[in-house]
């Protein structure tokens, strides 16, 4: 069957209900960075605490669950798994609303996390079935665009919401107005499950000529691939695949090595910024030896999947080797590194350094980031699809190195601003910048990889992207700021340093991604793949 040119019919609207999944994951998930002041203040907690429940404590569950909703995205009904995913995120979201302590609102964000595991598997999964290769970077836009109007509609919605409630509606031991914010956010997600449960499900791979055919049994293969990555679990699994004694002397070497590594890197945090233990039911627990542990966890679940692929499905095993399709995962993960960090103390630096009030820092910020979080990946979109035809291996590299190389260097000059009023007007050309890395980025991972393969290669993506960025990012912004007194300006411009790594690789990238695409099909032959 020839691959098509044309968006398929009913592709618009699959975009526009995706993109809205993508705004309320985004919303639902960066709500708490505005919310934060009054959280620590009614809870007792600090920055490292809230780097903890931004980051790692989603983190862990958003990665983990990622690969078997991912494994399922590519064998089941993804607008059904859609539709299922945002209901149980958005209950999980009203559900801080009634947090008195850490534990609760911990849960509330595990429960986020598992949530939104599937969004970006099956959405991407999706749009790709609808969307031919021409056309692929200006839908990553328009995705990237909600992506950013969930971003700042979390800093206006959350920081009004929570001003009014308190203005107009607080008691003496009642709700407060940061829990308030929660049950709005959490709303919109139930009408929008229900739109996604109606939608029509596309034949999977018939835009580019390779129909695949319906998985028999996908819940059971996601079920397979949990128990495959879950420590323990995975150790019976690797019985049952016939591992051979090299692939356990493999196994058991990794954990060591990196509850090695996690042990030293608690005891470093700690050094560098002492905090009292959390509370947890009645536990006591180190925030820095929480974090470390859920990082190792992390680590320890990719070696695992590695594993697991190279003895169940050698064609992906074999595709996700390609060396463009690891450097762009590494590239997108160090990039979040630097996003979910900034992203999660920005509106505390705007309270704290310019003594706005929440409402006004998140307005103002969120309506800010909201408007040219769109204007950048819209200009970026268009300019990627043609720039793809044009200059062959550098055409969309080229673009996300402008994007990626250039912001940090524009961040100094903006997290150095005397007044509000300058802090916004710079901010302006960082966000342009800044936002036009996704859909190049996006759009080159994807293409590395066949039809029936593109939610697990989400979901691992995920999996790097969530424990190496959104799992680090925050914490480390948050230690560093309490480490130098809590002057987070100086704590998030420090995290963007990690941009040099990120010019380097994106390079590597330009050098070769045009030859490893080339190899894709025989790749997969090559491992036995029908294609």
């Amino acid at each position: 069957m020839a691959a098509k040119s044309a968006v398929a019919r009913g592709g618009w609207y699959a975009l526009a209900l995706v993109s809205l999944t993508q705004l309320l994951s985004l919303l639902d998930r960066n709500i708490l960075a505005i919310l934060s002041p009054r959280i620590k203040k009614d809870l007792g907690i600090g920055d490292a605490e809230m780097g903890l429940l931004y980051g790692t404590v989603f983190a862990l569950f958003y990665a983990l669950f990622s690969l078997p909703l991912g494994r399922l995205s590519d064998g089941w009904r993804r607008t059904w798994l859609l539709a299922l995913c945002i209901g149980f995120w958005s209950i999980s979201t009203g559900l801080a609303a009634f947090a008195a302590g850490f534990a609760l609102l911990a849960l509330s964000r595990l429960g986020v996390g598992i949530g939104e595991a599937a969004s970006q598997p099956a959405g991407t999964s999706l749009v790709f079935d609808y969307f031919p290769k021409a056309r692929r970077g200006f839908a990553m836009a328009i995705i990237a665009a909600a992506i950013a109007v969930g971003l700042g509609l979390s800093s206006m919605l959350g920081g009004v919401a929570a001003d009014w409630w308190d203005t107009h509606h607080a008691v003496e031991g009642g709700m407060k107005g940061w829990q308030f914010a929660f049950v709005i956010a959490a709303l919109p997600g139930l009408p929008l499950a229900m739109l996604l449960w109606r939608m029509p499900e596309p034949r999977r791979g018939e835009i580019e000529g390779i129909v695949t055919p319906p998985d028999p049994a996908p819940f059971r293969a996601g079920g397979a691939l949990l128990a495959a990555v879950l420590p323990v679990t995975n150790w019976l699994a690797l019985a049952r695949q016939g591992a051979s004694p090299r692939q356990w002397v493999a196994n058991l070497g990794a954990l060591v090595l990196i509850v090695a590594a996690m042990v030293g890197l608690a005891r470093l945090g700690m050094a560098a910024s002492p905090r009292p233990p959390l509370d947890l039911g009645g536990l006591l627990v180190s925030p820095h030896a929480l974090q470390w542990a859920v990082v190792g966890f992390g680590l320890y679940v990719v070696v695992n999947l590695v594993q697991s692929l190279k003895l169940t499905d050698a064609p992906v095993h074999a595709v996700m080797r390609s060396p463009s399709l690891m450097i762009c995962m590494a590239v997108g993960s160090l990039q979040s590194t630097i996003n979910y960090g900034c992203m999660a103390f920005t509106p505390a630096f705007l309270m704290k350094t310019y003594h706005l009030s929440p409402a006004e820092a998140g307005f103002q910020f969120g309506l800010l980031s909201a408007g040219l979080g769109v204007v950048g990946p819209l200009i970026a979109g268009p300019v990627t699809d043609w720039a793809h035809v044009r200059f062959a291996n550098w055409g969309r590299v080229g673009l996300a190195l402008f994007a990626m190389g250039g912001s940090p260097l524009i961040a100094v000059w903006v997290y150095h601003a005397p007044d509000a009023g300058s802090f916004f007007w710079r901010f302006v050309p960082y966000s342009l910048v800044l936002t036009m890395w996704l859909p190049p980025l996006y759009a080159t991972l994807y293409d590395q990889v066949l039809p029936r393969m593109r939610g697990i290669t989400a979901s691992t993506y995920v999996v790097v992207m969530t424990i190496c960025g959104l799992g680090v990012g925050p914490y480390v912004v948050g230690m560093i700021s309490d480490a130098v007194g809590g002057n987070l300006g100086t704590a998030i411009l420090s995290i963007n340093l990690v941009a040099v790594v990120i010019v380097v690789l994106l390079i590597a990238l330009g050098l070769r991604v045009r030859s490893d695409e080339a190899m894709l099909i025989p790749r997969a032959r090559a491992a036995g793949e029908p294609v």
